[in-house]
């Protein structure tokens, strides 16, 4: 009998050795694991990194029925349980991170250290993300394309090859269902009341110019969780781990020191 597709592991790559400290690393919607692309090198020398896809990204297939973030969440853990991690650090970008918040919260078992990128409690009213995946189910994810570099980027960066690149990858890759339903999700989350359940080490980044989750939304979080600690970058727009990848990767690398050193966490 199939499996239903909630508890199916997400479409995923690993890389390092299998047998190095577990580090799963979550996208921003409308990306693909090639968010991370600048800081694998680094992070798979020490790790084994596993880097996920939404359904409908990067030629995941689209998902049924309706996603959520604790549905995503549940698939995070069914790929942890398929390459037998019981335990594991968690790193997310924006909805990424939403995801990992929600696994800290509801699965602190399996949670060893969280890093949560450009990401929120709640990210805005209900009623704008669904008028978002009205539109994309309507006219595709061009309209969303065409604005998403204000978002994403700093007007300095925003015509940069990255930049460029990964906004054609959302024009490309991205179905209008996948893309409508991470807005669906998007909507229906609110994490603040279980911020205070989140017992795992936490660092919280935020771009300064980050206009999709300002830093007011950073310091809810690391105002709500016990211990976390916050950095706000500089020259950062919401994907600060493309614009700003140098200080990212160096404040994961020492959040995570205990995590690569078998330290408790």
């Amino acid at each position: 009998m199939t499996q239903p597709p909630a508890t199916l592991p997400l479409q995923h790559t690993v890389d390092g050795a299998e047998d190095a400290p577990p580090l799963i690393l979550g996208p921003s919607v409308g990306t693909s694991r090639s968010l991370w692309s600048t800081q694998l090198a680094a992070l798979s020398s020490q790790f084994c990194v596993i880097r996920w896809d939404y359904p409908g990204h990067d030629g995941a297939p689209d998902s049924t029925p309706a996603t959520t973030v604790p549905g995503l969440a549940r698939r995070v853990l069914a790929l942890a349980d398929s390459l037998r991690l019981d335990r594991f650090a968690y790193a997310g970008v924006s909805l990424g991170g939403a995801v990992g918040a929600w696994l800290a919260a509801h699965h602190p078992e399996r949670i060893a250290s969280l890093t949560l990128i450009c990401s929120s409690a709640r990210f805005g009213a209900p009623a704008a993300w669904h008028e978002r995946a009205a539109l994309v189910r309507e006219k595709g994810t061009g309209p969303v394309a065409d604005a998403v570099a204000d978002r994403w980027f700093t007007p300095a960066f925003a015509g940069s090859p990255q930049a460029t690149a990964l906004v054609d990858a959302l024009r490309r890759t991205v179905t209008p269902a996948g893309y409508a339903a991470c807005c669906d999700a998007l909507a229906t989350y609110d994490l603040r009341a279980d911020l205070p359940r989140i017992a795992a080490p936490t660092l919280v980044i935020a771009g300064r110019e980050d206009p999709a989750t300002p830093p007011a939304h950073a310091r809810e979080l690391a105002d709500g969780i016990p211990g976390a600690t916050l950095l706000e970058l500089p020259g950062a727009a919401h994907l600060a781990v493309v614009e700003r990848p140098a200080p990212v990767l160096a404040a994961l690398l020492a959040h995570l020191a205990p995590f690569t050193q078998g330290t408790p966490q």
